[in-house]
């Protein structure tokens, strides 16, 4: 049966591929800016910034996030029960207590953040806080927690910022392509067959990047919900849960496509019913509502 550290280790393993595979895109957009520019040095740039932002995103993701969401630290009276809902599941968990941080913020959500258990961070918003019980708020933590367990928090940072990266190099490229460059072997046939594969690249390596960065956050969305209703015993609390946030038809005051991948449900509003957002749907960071609260209730039978 699975347990909330199943995947721990094919996270693990999923983030060094995914590390080796971005790496490797960028080296390629390096060689073609070195053989386009016939320097270099750009290349070797391009790849130490990658490292750089790398490490940066590893060690300061949990500050990051909680600037760019403007969340504060619970307070101890005001979110009391919050704080022994994340306390209780912790432990239940076998998981060290994280930082618990509040949103202000109408629209109900949650997220969780940081590089490992010992530096994690869940938080909900007001909205939330308001509208949840406390079977639908410990199931909704006990989701975030899965994602602390899990591992999740490790992928998606990787993949987050490698494939922002990726998408940053490719938009320079091609701007600073228009400019004009050193002519040398772009006058030749092969030169030209380079060059038309290389634009090839630049324009496909960003949404690659940006496709898999969704793909994994939709599969992490479902296991957590698993993983989350085993620790509570309950699907019905976060499927509950989940009906209500669904339900809420605006979306977060900050919402942004950074940090969208990490709440428990799209800050951007829930998804519609019609063929255009179905097939807007195909590029969510969320697998809809629908099959979630689905998936959690036949869990009952």
């Amino acid at each position: 049966m699975a347990t909330l550290y199943t995947h721990q280790s094919a996270n693990v393993r999923k983030t060094w591929f995914l590390m080796a595979m971005f790496f490797a895109i960028v080296i390629a957009i390096g060689y073609f800016l070195n053989w386009y520019y016939g320097n270099p040095a750009i290349m070797y740039v391009a790849i130490g910034f990658a490292l750089f932002m790398n490490v940066a995103s590893y060690w300061w993701s949990d500050k990051l996030v909680i600037a760019m969401t403007g969340a504060k630290e619970a307070d101890p009276r005001a979110h009391y029960d919050l704080i022994k809902v994340v306390e209780n599941l912790s432990i239940t968990a076998g998981l060290p207590m994280p930082k618990v941080y509040v949103v202000e913020d109408p629209a109900p959500n949650a997220f969780a953040t940081g590089r490992d258990p010992k530096h994690a961070v869940v938080a909900t918003t007001t909205g939330l806080l308001t509208i949840l019980d406390r079977t639908e708020l410990e199931g909704v933590m006990a989701h975030e927690l899965s994602h602390v367990g899990n591992r999740d928090m490790l992928v998606s940072t990787v993949a987050v910022v490698l494939a922002g990266f990726v998408a940053i190099v490719a938009d320079m490229l091609m701007r600073s392509m228009m400019w004009g460059g050193d002519k040398g072997d772009r006058d030749s046939k092969a030169g030209a067959i380079m060059l038309v594969l290389g634009i090839v690249g630049i324009i496909l390596a960003p949404i690659a990047a940006q496709l898999i960065q969704m793909a994994i956050s939709r599969k992490r969305e479902y296991l957590a919900d698993a993983t989350g209703a085993l620790l509570t015993r309950y699907p019905e609390g976060l499927a509950s849960a989940l009906e209500k946030i669904s339900a809420y038809g605006r979306p977060m005051a900050r919402a942004n496509n950074a940090t969208a991948h990490l709440f428990i449900a799209d800050p951007f509003g829930p998804e519609k019913n019609t063929f255009g957002q179905k097939i807007s749907n195909l590029f969510q960071t969320h697998p809809p509502a629908g099959e979630r609260i689905r998936i959690l209730r036949e869990m009952n039978h």
